[in-house]
């Protein structure tokens, strides 16, 4: 081992400072390139213009770069936002994604890295096709791939250990070199007359060939090696800089290398002649070996470019303690010398090329990682859409993309995955999902897409406010929803009107409920109200209420009422009622509840006052409603709010009962117009269940309510205009004294049950 490399640095976060190589932009090109131009160049595109042709061939290149165009594109925005740590593509995925999504997405892509570079090995030992056939003549000996392959990836892995990535770039420039003589040999060369075609025909292609999703799916990975100088990420002097000139101009000089080549083939060789011989760019080529030379040279520097990004990738991984044992993470993320080298992790890298070496045909293995390859691709250019889409001022890149690119990118990603093979893509991801839920319950503090995705819902919440707020004027036309504010002093300390809340809005509105503090507005009183804020927000949490929960500091009750009446919904449509709770044991809270009230409904908005007891709405199984001639007007609501009570999953068990008092003749009618409205309006309330009710009296009910709600969990009752206007509201809020828990409702708006 050299003096460089002399002892390892402790590890650290990925995003920690490392002193790297201080590479350039060059190596970033090359190692792109390298793997771009690989071997699907040199074995399987004169197949691929065989087969369809070379329209056909052209479509392939521009579909393809469909895919890998948004993407460098996306990676180089992100790459001028903010400094690239060692980890490249995985760094940015989980700084963005969390390490979560990003640890499964993450090492998804190293295991793809790690075995391309013995798939690459095996490319490269076909380059000596012309020595095995040569021994085999004079020696009779069928000889082995392997011979070549295993000892040159052993090869390669000793002299990374004890080199580093500084020899793996000085001999990327050599292997390119050779690469670039043989592409340039082969394009300036011409074909022998027994092959050449009789014309130049953009479409001639064989007879019976095959279709063209599986030629597509068979030329499209040699497209996806752009982003591999990513990988170098923390051994770049200015990655802001290096990442988007590399692998913008690795990407372009590709494609236009790959058209350049299809074209060249089209016009030397007929489509027989392409499909027969999978070496006849050799036949071309103005020096035959030539293109044997690129073919090694090409698979040799795909193999380099994947085995300087691999460990890098382990490397970045196991800072972030995404791998299982603690002690591996330890180990892997130990960097050595004063360029962090990442030893351990190119040992563990090189013990994987070798096996997958050893084992030869890993055919299905090979479709699952070009699968992982595009989630990888389709991850980045998420990211750049989620992150110009949530507006964020912090996401201030130099280099500018555009959001339609990175969202075309994302879903190509999906189509390719489907086009290429569904079976292998719906195996791919359900090893990533099975890998995520794993790491997630070793994280169950990790926020993961939060981050990301607050400001998306951000932008998203604001723009529908603003929509919705433009078409106040319309009413909605698919009826009425509850959007409640509930404003009380009590909080923790008396919850049922918190769980009435929460019943209300868990699917059908909106809940906003407010605590209020009484008394003059200071710093240590808001930091006081934020802390028991917080407390309610944890409990909101646990019981998975879809509530809004919020805290106001004023010298009264009707003045934090009066402000929070004009506080927009939080559905960005005002609200249209208002909840308010007093309990029944202490009846000096009435007075305060009733002028609340009035304030609400001189507010023309819906009150609703829930009368607690200890009972505490017992066991959720019935709840009764009581429709008096006074109150018939309430009726819809007092029904709808039954309806969508036991819409929750406490209340899944209950039964709605309906008593309809009336002290007229006209009592019956009424009573069936009721149960014609909850037949028309699909309200689950039988028929059995609605009973007339002939009280004369106020006594009378009090006395039918006790007889028949009694033990009733929840008894839902109507005010009427005068009951709150003319003072007599703490004298009607104290009714069906028999009751346990009532909620007095009083409509100050039509509410229609269509």
């Amino acid at each position: 081992m050299t003096s460089q490399q002399a002892g390892p640095a402790t590890g650290s976060p990925a995003e920690s400072s490392q002193a790297g190589h201080g590479f350039g932009t060059a190596p970033v090109f090359l190692a792109s390139i390298s793997t771009i131009l690989g071997a699907i160049l040199f074995l399987r595109f004169g197949y691929a213009v065989a087969h369809v042709g070379l329209w056909g061939s052209l479509m392939i290149i521009v579909i393809g770069h469909l895919v890998t165009i948004p993407t460098v594109l996306a990676v180089s925005e992100i790459a001028t936002n903010r400094r690239v740590a060692g980890g490249g593509a995985y760094y940015i995925i989980s700084r963005s994604f969390g390490t979560s999504i990003g640890g499964s997405i993450g090492l998804a892509l190293y295991l793809s890295q790690a075995i391309s570079v013995a798939f690459y090995l095996v490319a490269f030992a076909e380059a000596f096709e012309p020595v095995y056939e040569w021994v085999a003549a004079t020696y009779a000996v069928e000889a082995d791939p392997r011979w070549v392959s295993l000892p040159c990836t052993v090869l390669l892995a000793v002299l990374m250990l004890l080199k580093g990535a500084g020899l793996g770039v000085r001999a990327l420039w050599i292997v390119c070199a050779i690469l670039g003589v043989s592409i340039a040999a082969f394009l300036l060369g011409q074909a022998p007359e027994s092959i050449r075609p009789d014309g130049f025909y953009l479409t001639a292609r064989i007879e019976g060939g095959d279709a063209f999703s599986l030629v597509f799916a068979t030329c499209f990975p040699a497209f996806t090696g752009m982003i591999a100088g990513l990988g170098l990420s923390g051994d770049l002097k200015n990655p802001q800089k290096s990442i988007p000139l590399g692998i913008i101009g690795a990407t372009l000089a590709g494609m236009v290398v790959y058209a350049l080549v299809a074209i060249k083939l089209a016009q030397s060789a007929t489509p027989e002649a392409l499909a027969a011989d999978q070496f006849v760019m050799a036949q071309i080529a103005l020096w035959g070996p030539a293109i044997y030379m690129g073919l090694g040279a090409a698979a040799l520097s795909s193999a380099l470019g994947s085995i300087l990004v691999a460990p890098r990738t382990l490397q970045a991984l196991a800072r972030d303690n995404v791998l299982p044992v603690p002690k591996l993470n330890r180990l892997l993320e130990k960097g050595w010398g004063r360029a962090q080298e990442p030893v351990s992790a190119t040992c563990v890298s090189s013990v994987i090329a070798i096996t997958f070496v050893v084992l030869g045909d890993i055919d299905f293995i090979a479709h699952i990682l070009s699968m992982f390859f595009m989630v990888t691709y389709g991850a980045l250019c998420s990211v750049s859409f989620l992150e110009y889409f949530a507006g964020n001022p912090s996401y201030r890149p130099t280099f500018h993309s555009r959001w339609y690119l990175s969202l075309l990118g994302a879903v190509m990603c999906g189509l390719m995955m489907i086009q290429m093979n569904a079976l292998y893509a719906f195996v791919a991801l359900s090893l990533m999902v099975a890998t995520y839920l794993g790491l997630r319950r070793s994280r169950r503090g990790e926020r993961g897409l939060t981050a990301i995705l607050q400001g998306t819902m951000f932008q998203l919440t604001r723009r529908l406010q603003i929509t919705l707020q433009k078409n106040r004027a319309v009413k909605s036309e698919g009826g009425w929803r509850p959007s409640i504010i509930a404003v009380t002093r009590f909080g923790e300390r008396r919850l049922g009107h918190f769980d009435l809340l929460r019943w209300i809005s868990h699917r059908h509105g909106f809940g906003h409920f407010i605590q209020f503090f009484q008394g003059e507005y200071s710093f240590t009183e808001e930091i006081e109200a934020r802390m028991q804020k917080g407390r309610l927000i944890e409990r909101a949490e646990v019981s998975g209420a879809g509530i809004f929960v919020d805290s106001l500091i004023c010298p009264s009750f009707q003045m934090a009422l009066a402000q929070t009446l004009q506080m927009p919904g939080i559905s960005g449509l005002p609200n249209n009622c208002v909840l308010l709770e007093f309990d029944k044991e202490h009846p000096e809270e009435i007075k305060e509840t009733a002028q609340g009230a009035l304030l609400a409904t001189e507010s023309m908005i819906n009150v609703l006052i829930l009368r607690s007891t200890k009972y505490r709405f017992g066991y959720r199984s019935s709840i009764h409603l009581w429709v008096t001639e006074e109150n018939l007007a309430n009726a819809p609501l007092m029904l709808l709010l039954a309806y969508i009570i036991v819409g929750h999953r406490e209340w899944r068990q209950a039964e709605i009962r309906l008593f309809a008092c009336f002290n007229s003749g006209d009592g019956g009618r009424e009573t069936q117009k009721l149960s014609s409205l909850m037949t028309e309006g699909r309200l689950p309330i039988s028929k059995h269940n609605v009973t007339s009710v002939h009280c004369a009296t106020s006594e009378a009910l009090e006395f039918e309510v006790s007889l028949r709600s009694s033990k009733a969990d929840l008894v839902i009752a109507g005010l009427t205009d005068d009951d709150i206007k003319s003072g007599e509201a703490e004298q009607a809020l104290q009714c069906y004294d028999g009751a346990n828990d009532v909620l007095f409702v009083h409509a100050s708006e039509p509410v229609l049950i269509e």
